[in-house]
């Protein structure tokens, strides 16, 4: 079975963050989004993989993931020019595919607990297609799957005015090589996509053995700052406690802390978890960084208190108040001299530099 990683789109709701690089490689507890998805991939016995990019800067993903080797597995890259949906990304795959199943996964998607019993149950059954749904409060922003009275698949729709069921689509999709012919039948949609909701629909009203599972624990769909602030959250609710870097005080630790190697945590500074310390990076003394709140690597923060949020690599914290439910692109500086309000919350881009 083969792998497929979707890594384009505009991420136009990310915007500073997605000026200077693609969505998916947004770190989530220091690691990149699409990292998870690949591990997954990986970690369910799936070694070659495709990763489809974007045109936001795809040189970015490519010095990243290089050739897949130091992840354990094989990396060919494909290019979709123009985002043009999510069923045209697939159809770029049929060489890659060949004969073989496959499943595509978006890579900006998380899913507590991975993919590896579905894509054993897709092996195991002579199914031509499975999806994933996952219950949800608002399914008008997504593929939205409609069921008949038995809890049969009937009909699939794309971000539906009046949702048929709470069931979403997660962006996680088995198939086999048929889907190619139903994409080649496909016009674009009102959006100017080919959308993979029609595909897998023309499965469906041509007979083939269309499946579905519903999954269970959390799914999470990283399209906006809020998402990405709430992901951070889930994967820090389950990290485990490990201290690799040096920490001068041992109560200078609460809860469940990841330091990772070559980081300092100097006299006098407090970490209250779940939160993870990047690489050599370095806590100063009376810095306070409260949970839930990822810190990247070669970080230097030198005074203030942080929660709730993520500080990407070679970022520079030095402020007398606190900042919260915040995002700070890689290699920036913010400085405050003096005291604010009760706390400050910050969306910035890489490379910037804020003083207040």
């Amino acid at each position: 079975m083969k792998g497929v990683i979707l890594h384009g789109g505009h991420g136009t709701r990310l915007r500073p963050l997605t000026h200077t690089g693609p969505k998916q490689l947004i770190p989530i507890a220091n690691k990149p989004i699409s990292q998870y998805v690949l591990e997954d991939l990986r970690n369910s016995g799936i070694h070659e993989i495709a990763i489809i990019l974007g045109d936001i800067m795809p040189e970015k993903v490519k010095s990243y993931y290089g050739d897949g080797s130091k992840f354990g597995v094989n990396i060919t890259y494909l290019y979709q020019e123009r985002p043009a949906g999510i069923a045209h990304a697939v159809g770029l795959t049929e060489k890659f595919v060949g004969e073989n199943p496959f499943v595509v996964y978006l890579g900006d998607n998380l899913l507590k607990g991975g993919i590896t019993k579905f894509v054993q149950e897709f092996q195991n059954n002579k199914y031509d297609a499975m999806v994933l749904l996952c219950e949800v409060e608002n399914p008008q922003q997504f593929g939205v799957a409609e069921l008949d009275s038995k809890g049969r698949l009937i009909k699939l729709i794309e971000k539906p005015k009046k949702p048929p069921s709470n069931y979403a689509l997660t962006g996680i999709y088995f198939f086999t090589p048929v889907i190619f012919k139903m994409i080649k039948k496909l016009k674009p949609s009102w959006r100017g996509e080919l959308e993979i909701t029609e595909a897998i629909q023309m499965l469906l009203e041509e007979g083939y053995n269309v499946a579905y599972r519903i999954v269970k624990g959390w799914w999470k769909d990283t399209g906006t700052i809020e998402d990405i602030i709430e992901a951070n959250i889930l994967v820090l609710d389950e990290i485990e406690p490990k201290i690799e870097g040096a920490v001068e005080d041992k109560t200078s630790i609460q809860g469940r802390v990841c330091i990772e190697k070559g980081a300092t945590v100097k006299r006098g500074a407090l970490i209250r978890g779940p939160a993870i310390i990047g690489e050599n990076a370095v806590i100063e003394n009376g810095v306070y960084i409260g949970p839930y709140t990822s810190i990247g690597k070669n970080v230097k923060v030198k005074s203030g208190e942080i929660e709730n949020s993520i500080i990407m690599e070679n970022c520079i914290i030095e402020v007398n108040t606190k900042i919260i439910d915040s995002i700070i692109g890689a290699n920036s500086e913010v400085v405050a001299n003096k005291k604010g309000p009760k706390g400050h919350r910050l969306i910035i881009g890489e490379n910037s530099k804020i003083m207040f």
